[in-house]
């Protein structure tokens, strides 16, 4: 089995399968992707991401505010509320996304990074792993982890930024997750990341519906396509593909044990 471990499922076009959500989920299945985490980056838009997936055993959720969904002070949301929200619902084995981004401006550094701190917090109280996006922010990103951080760890999504970074977050029980990124031609060194990062600390997740991997790109991005991202790694590491998918099964249920229990 495939687990797509970070996805958008509320954002995912479903023209191709006539608007069906069973239908797009079926074809997931039927590459054998039997497990999704479904990614929260805004507040205001949670309620209708987990209305789409509550029922559905298979798909696990999350709870955080993107860094780039919060602009101001008023965005950032208290490590209380937080930690309620979470407490009042029975799928979340994240909390996330979160972290910071400072590609597109340094104006909101500050905000983010009280965010992030926030989601650290809430996250040790509730004893969940956090997802974690960090681009062009290496040193803030680490050093808030190491500060705030809880034992649970978490997971260095979508990863793009360097070996070094990669290897540093593995001291503070991080996994490190690619997506269909590591196919591009341009990606030599992110797929040499790869080729340095332990078998048991790699999560494979399509961050749909965004990045399709090669073959598909120029397409939407969807769950299905996860296994194209784990064929990479497979041949990167020198594994089965059969094998790839067994470990990086196990290394989402022991990272995201709140998921294990519903296994």
């Amino acid at each position: 089995m495939f687990v797509d471990s970070h996805c958008h499922l509320d954002k995912l076009d479903l023209s191709p399968y006539n608007n069906d959500f069973s239908a797009m989920l079926a074809a997931a299945h039927e590459r054998n992707v039997g497990r999704m985490l479904c990614v929260s980056i805004d507040i205001d838009q949670f309620d209708t991401m987990y209305e789409l997936i509550k029922d559905n055993p298979a798909i696990d959720a999350s709870l955080g505010v993107h860094p780039l969904h919060v602009e101001s002070e008023a965005g950032i949301e208290s490590v209380e509320a937080l930690v309620n929200r979470v407490q009042t619902l029975d799928k979340i084995v994240a909390i996330g996304e979160t972290g910071l981004d400072y590609y597109y401006s340094t104006d909101t550094q500050e905000i983010q990074q009280q965010s992030f701190r926030n989601h650290l917090i809430a996250a040790d109280q509730l004893q969940l792993p956090v997802i974690v996006h960090t681009r062009d922010a290496r040193d803030d990103t680490l050093s808030l982890i190491q500060a705030h951080g809880g034992d649970a760890g978490g997971v260095l999504h979508c990863f793009t930024e360097s070996r070094e970074m990669a290897l540093r977050a593995l001291d503070f029980n991080y996994m490190i997750s690619f997506s269909g990124i590591v196919t591009f031609r341009n990606a030599a060194e992110l797929r040499d990341v790869v080729k340095a990062i332990p078998l048991d600390r790699i999560l494979i997740e399509t961050d749909s519906p965004y990045l399709a991997p090669v073959p598909h790109r120029g397409k939407k991005n969807e769950p299905k396509f996860v296994v194209d991202v784990a064929q990479c790694i497979a041949d990167l590491k020198g594994v089965r593909l059969e094998e790839l998918a067994n470990i990086t099964t196990e290394n989402y249920f022991r990272l995201f044990s709140h998921a294990a229990q519903n296994r």
